[in-house]
């Protein structure tokens, strides 16, 4: 049989530039849609390849946008879309170049473990059924996709619409994931957090609980999503540069969350990303904003010592350099909300290749750890209340 290479399903992107013989495959990692000049995920499955050498070549790897993400990186590669494995890859600065022998005769590659719609929907019709938790729409994307949040609280939702009242004084988290839709760990992330949140038999979420209530958007960007965008969404928005100024025509992702934050109010914040070329845990804060007080920079040193405590995948000493304030930081979800809300807003980072302090060769960074990551988030969360 001849080899095949596919793309149109959920999150699938490649350009085939030729695929007749599997020692030579040669792609193209295709960009986003509205947005040539960002490339870097790709997905896509091969067929007719069992017990075959096959080298596959990424020609323009060299000129995607984080280039840099490819060094020391090691492609993904599943061949049930459930269990993900990481295969032989090099990188000489232009051509990233995998060789693999498939097991069987189809095998999907990919720039990490996916999180697809479906897995989305089902994430939240599972949680709908907790009686802590409230699934609400919000909004639609560009394409018409439903925008939900995740309320969980203690608190009788019911009673609250019923009697026409809002929930008690507790604190209000919010949390937000992919906003760059290519950024899977980040819905993993999130699935982790909410198992142990509604875990009944965990103590730090029943603490939790009894003082906060917690939005949560677990997919920001489900167009981009389906797509397989890294950044943008269908009408090539990076999303988290339009935080202050959302449009209901190019942005409507951001209108719509922005809306109910400030109808419901923020005291803490974090919005989950992924980072191509740092292979480390981390968080991104709000040092340099204008209303930055000696007590905001404590906030933030201690929040990163409870994570630390809570997880050893998680460090302080790699990161993002703190620069000088310009108005595009309030334009970033992290510095929109600690810059209106005056709270701790935080961007959590986690990496594509692997844990470089706790590496796992066969399976790099992957959902399985970025829930383990989500699930520790509750710890230094209850401890910064």
């Amino acid at each position: 049989m001849p080899l095949k290479i596919s793309h149109q399903f959920d999150s699938g992107a490649i350009d085939v530039i030729q695929a007749t013989d599997a020692s030579n495959i040669e792609l193209n990692i295709r960009a986003d849609s509205h947005a040539s000049d960002i490339a870097q995920w790709f997905h896509f499955r091969l067929q007719s390849v069992r017990d075959v050498e096959c080298t596959i070549r990424f020609l323009n790897a060299g000129k995607a946008m984080y280039p840099d993400g490819f060094e020391g990186y090691q492609v993904v590669a599943s061949y049930d879309t459930e269990n993900w494995f990481r295969v032989s890859t090099t990188f000489d600065g232009t051509v990233m170049t995998v060789h693999h022998v498939p097991e069987f005769d189809s095998v999907y590659y990919a720039y990490f473990e996916p999180y697809s719609w479906d897995r989305h929907l089902r994430l939240l019709g599972e949680v709908a059924d907790h009686p802590h938790v409230r699934v609400v729409d919000i909004g639609s994307t560009v394409e018409g996709r439903d925008m939900n949040m995740v309320a969980v609280s203690a608190t009788n939702f019911h009673e609250n619409e019923a009697n026409n009242t809002q929930p008690d004084s507790k604190q209000k988290i919010w949390i937000i994931a992919r906003q760059h839709p290519g950024e899977t760990m980040a819905e993993w992330f999130i699935e982790g957090l909410l198992d142990a949140l509604l875990d009944d038999a965990d103590p730090i979420a029943g603490k939790l609980l009894q003082r906060a209530e917690f939005y949560i958007v677990p997919n920001m960007n489900p167009d981009g999503a389906v797509r397989g965008n890294l950044r943008t969404n269908a009408s090539g928005a990076n999303l988290n540069r339009e935080w202050m100024t959302p449009t209901l025509a190019h942005s409507p992702e951001v209108l719509c969350v922005r809306t109910k934050m400030q109808e419901i109010g923020c005291d803490m914040f974090f919005d989950i990303h992924g980072d191509e070329a740092l292979p480390y845990n981390f968080v991104a804060g709000n040092e340099s904003l204008p209303n930055f007080t000696a007590a905001d920079l404590a906030k933030e040193k201690n929040f990163v010592a409870y994570y630390m405590a809570a997880s050893p995948d998680f460090q302080n000493i790699h990161g993002y350099p703190v620069g000088k304030f310009e108005d595009t930081k309030l334009t970033l979800a992290s510095g929109y909300v600690g810059h209106t809300f005056k709270c701790l807003a935080l961007t959590l980072e986690m990496p594509f290749k692997d844990n470089a302090d706790l590496p796992n060769a066969e399976t790099g960074w992957n959902g399985a750890r970025s829930r383990k990551l989500g699930a520790a988030l509750l710890q230094p969360i209850l401890h910064s209340l």
